[in-house]
């Protein structure tokens, strides 16, 4: 082994990823583990886009570091997972615009989000104060309308955002045009969480070292699933306010009653229990510079589901004020952070299934 090949530390982490991807090939041991090595065995050579790839389609499992025998101290010392999610946090901030704001989250995730929530959640108390004229339920404090011109602009802006940093990435992967097939089977592996599954469906080794474990996988499904449930609430609560005149407050056996409350339940659930799984694992495994960062990513998404729970709870108190303020800064923060949250993961992670559909089928 050359000198030049041991010395890593003037790697960028890009050239390192290849560096160890290059070895991956070679020895093919893990290539039933998840989409990444069938990936890996389909070249030879791998640019810049290729391991952009990777990283993105990677789902952290790790079960592929305890099956390796070149692990530290092997002089080949790799460690796959934690590159490719050092790898997968610079593509985003690269692509996250404007630039200013890369990073800035994974950085300082915590004391961002705490700022943010009580500074809006301060502002929301002082709106509230100047109560609307009429209005029935939240809309007593806060006028439908004033809701819809803070919430429309930060849902939308964000949005767009996300949107061009997909596109500087589909191009640098050498995405093509999507057709129905590469979708479905993208959206199938997101929403049974396939590349959780180790491979063999036993589960990953995120949290338990060398022991095959599905809870991550479960947690994962809870948070998407309600985070989903508490998205299809508030839309059906649109069409029935635009579409059909009905406004709310509703009932608890109304649709978007029916959908939030237990998507709140789910998101609260599944959050709480990714910060456990988290709080297990090995830092060294993963982005060790934005653990902070994913931290409170995933405690924001939990406070979104309990803050919305607790003002569901209180209807009709004294309470009602306070929580709707807190839980519309939590809510408003979790938009505005989007687009430099670990919350972009979702959109790349689709991606990355999308272009890994391309190639395969």
């Amino acid at each position: 082994m050359s000198l030049d090949i041991l010395n890593l530390t003037d790697r960028t982490p890009t050239e390192e990823a290849r560096r160890q991807v290059e070895i991956c090939n070679a020895c093919r041991y893990c290539e039933g583990y998840c989409a990444v090595f069938p990936a890996i065995t389909k070249q030879r050579a791998f640019a810049d886009g290729d391991i952009t790839q990777l990283a993105n389609l990677c789902h952290n499992c790790r079960g592929c570091y305890y099956a390796c025998q070149y692990t530290a101290p092997h002089e080949f010392d790799l460690n796959l997972p934690g590159i490719l999610a050092e790898v997968r946090q610079d593509s985003w901030d690269r692509y996250a615009w404007p630039k200013p704001f890369a990073g800035a989250f994974q950085r300082k995730g915590t004391p961002i989000a705490v700022a943010l929530i009580i500074g809006l959640a301060l502002l929301f108390l002082a709106l509230t104060a100047l109560r609307p004229a009429s209005g029935e339920g939240f809309y007593a404090y806060l006028s439908h309308g004033g809701m819809v011109a803070i919430f429309a602009p930060a849902f939308l802006l964000p949005l767009a955002t996300i949107g061009i940093g997909l596109r500087r990435y589909w191009a640098e992967v050498g995405g093509q045009r999507i057709t129905f097939a590469h979708l479905r089977d993208a959206v199938a592996a997101t929403a049974n969480m396939r590349n959780l599954g180790g491979g063999q469906g036993q589960g990953c080794n995120f949290e338990e070292g060398d022991r095959y474990s599905n809870r991550r996988r479960v947690a994962h499904q809870l948070v998407m699933y309600g985070f989903l449930l508490c998205f299809a609430s508030t839309s059906s609560g649109t069409v029935l306010h635009y579409g059909f005149g009905l406004e709310a407050p509703y009932g608890l056996f109304s649709l978007p009653k029916l959908l939030g409350v237990p998507g709140g339940l789910l998101l609260t659930i599944g959050a709480g229990w990714l910060i456990r799984l988290k709080l297990q694992s090995d830092r060294d495994l993963g982005a060790a510079s934005a653990w902070g960062g994913e931290v409170a990513f995933v405690l924001l998404l939990g406070l979104t589901g309990l803050t919305g729970l607790a003002l569901y709870a209180t209807t009709g108190t004294a309470l009602v004020g306070p929580l709707l303020a807190i839980h519309l800064g939590t809510v408003l923060t979790f938009f505005l952070t989007t687009p430099y949250s670990k919350m972009v993961h979702g959109f790349y992670r689709l991606a990355a299934l999308i272009r890994d559909a391309q190639v395969r089928l």
